[in-house]
């Protein structure tokens, strides 16, 4: 892995960074006593009479506004008194001298009267503004009585003013117990103020970028692992032919990945057992070391051959395949044994069509062949009774019996011959034409159910790749091991629907999968 990748960088840093600021805020939140908090703001702040605003206009009046005393030097305010801290605000926590709790000024000007207006619902609060509890003005000053606010309760003072100029600033203040009077900086009359500090804001902002940019950052990536020690010379990959679609694209692709080293990989398939034997007979004429032959074998390999180094590559699924007239979609385990000892001789006397039952198979060398003994049948197959797949050679036997050389050949011959049963490789069956695959035991053979253990669908082996003994480390074959089994290979055995074993799951099906 490489540790000082950009993903990686930026992941610390968030993780880093949100760590800090949660600290931060916890450690702001227990020393800093901005709970109990009231906020003002002024909404309306208007010239009523002549020369009061910045551009000294002179405004037309009517009726009262016009004939009252004081009226040709007025303006009008006003102004909203809110809790917005995270707490209730009670007549105790004012702290002011005297009898009232806030106090607002408004520069040279003189107050000629106020009113007080609440939300509905809060009359309530009415019953505070009396001269009793603090409640009056004096020239430019006016004082608020200790009104207890709940959380987001507010008020209003509409208050008429002579003199001065609506450019004076107001200014209202006041002392809380662990609290402040603050100024709101709303920009609406009646919007609520934020939920949230600048602060909080910042640092949401900034953890949100850090998350965006890691995510740009795996998403755009090509994650395409790099080969894994490209290494040049020559090297012949054989046995199981189900397994030879995946290792001639993934032979194309290291050469094509590794072209610097000019690696020549030549892959010739000709069955599991026979691709044993080879190794076998190989290893033993080589003078010294590990000949540069790798084999891949569905299922292990015999016993008495210690000098083989096995490699689990994946968890292979294989299925049962029928010609397209044979209609049936799912068979028994006990059907499918009763079919392979020669005991079902026509379709009809399983529920299908009348046509005579064809066993297309694959020879002795077959690792595909192997697994479907030992996985379904729990024996070996009958003797082959035809060489063409058509014509009854031994008139005595029970069915028509025969033996292929390779997958492909099984999958052409079931789709040619009505009425005709073989097996394959499950990725290589799904894109056969002329025919379908079955159930067993009305499980599909679905690589991505057992994957996720929903499965127990039984036609199914681990995929080995053997070499003689270890080869060296910077060998073509070490190299070309290590690209199939956890580098770009991985991509291509699950493109073709096996399931790679050095994945999480992979790991955890190949390792409790046994012999």
């Amino acid at each position: 892995m490489e540790w000082l990748s950009a993903e990686n960088l930026v992941a610390v840093a968030t993780a880093i960074l949100g760590i800090v600021a949660s600290a931060v805020m916890v450690w702001y939140e227990r020393r800093v006593p901005r709970r109990k908090r009231i906020g003002y703001r002024v909404q309306l702040d208007t010239p009523i009479g002549d020369g009061q605003g910045p551009d000294s206009r002179t405004n037309r009046r009517e009726g009262w506004f016009d004939t009252a005393a004081g009226m040709t030097h007025a303006s009008m305010v006003l102004l909203r008194i809110e809790n917005d801290g995270s707490q209730t605000i009670g007549r105790d926590d004012y702290q002011s001298p005297g009898n009232h709790g806030l106090t607002v000024e408004f520069g040279e000007r003189t107050i000629l009267g106020v009113s007080v207006t609440q939300p509905s619902g809060t009359s309530h609060l009415l019953e505070h503004f009396t001269r009793e509890r603090g409640f009056g003005y004096q020239g430019g000053t006016l004082r608020l009585p200790r009104v207890p606010l709940n959380r987001g309760a507010y008020y209003k003072l509409l208050v008429l003013l002579s003199g001065g100029s609506v450019t004076d600033e107001i200014q209202l203040s006041g002392d809380l117990s662990d609290g402040e009077v603050h100024r709101n900086r709303s920009a609406t009359p009646d919007e609520k103020s934020p939920l949230f500090s600048r602060a909080s804001r910042l640092i949401t902002i900034a953890l949100t970028l850090c998350v965006v940019a890691l995510a740009v950052i795996v998403v755009a990536q090509d994650d395409t692992p790099p080969p894994i020690g490209c290494e040049g010379g020559t090297l012949t990959v054989t046995g199981s032919t189900a397994f030879a679609p995946v290792l001639r694209e993934v032979a194309r692709k290291y050469e094509r990945d590794c072209e610097d080293d000019d690696p020549d990989v030549e892959v010739d398939p000709h069955g599991s057992t026979a691709g044993i034997r080879d190794l076998a007979a190989a290893g033993a004429e080589a003078e010294h070391g590990s000949p540069p032959l790798l084999v891949l074998s569905d299922g292990p390999k015999p016993g008495g051959l210690p000098e083989l180094r096995e490699n689990r590559v994946a968890v292979s699924v294989f299925s049962l395949v029928v010609n397209e007239d044979v209609r049936l979609r799912n068979l028994s385990t006990t059907d499918v044994r009763r079919l392979y000892r020669g005991e079902i001789a026509n379709w009809s006397e399983l529920g299908g069509p009348d046509l005579a039952v064809h066993l297309v198979s694959r020879d002795a060398n077959s690792g595909t062949r192997q697994v479907f003994q030992r996985r379904v049948l729990g024996r070996g197959e009958i003797a082959h009774s035809s060489v063409d797949c058509v014509h009854k050679d031994d008139p005595t036997a029970p069915v028509i019996r025969c033996e292929l050389d390779s997958t492909e050949q099984v999958l052409a011959t079931v789709a040619e011959i009505p009425g005709a049963i073989g097996y394959s490789e499950h990725g290589l069956a799904a894109r056969a034409k002329g025919l379908h695959r079955l159930n067993l035991d009305g499980e599909p053979p679905s690589a991505d159910a057992i994957e996720h253990g929903t499965s127990s669908y039984p036609y199914r082996e681990i995929e080995y790749a053997y070499t003689y003994g270890q080869p060296p480390a910077d060998s073509l074959a070490s190299s070309f091991l290590t690209y199939l089994t956890r580098g770009n290979g991985q991509d291509v055995i699950r493109t073709h629907g096996h399931l790679p074993c050095w994945t999480p799951e992979g790991m955890e099906l190949c390792a409790r999968s046994t012999p």
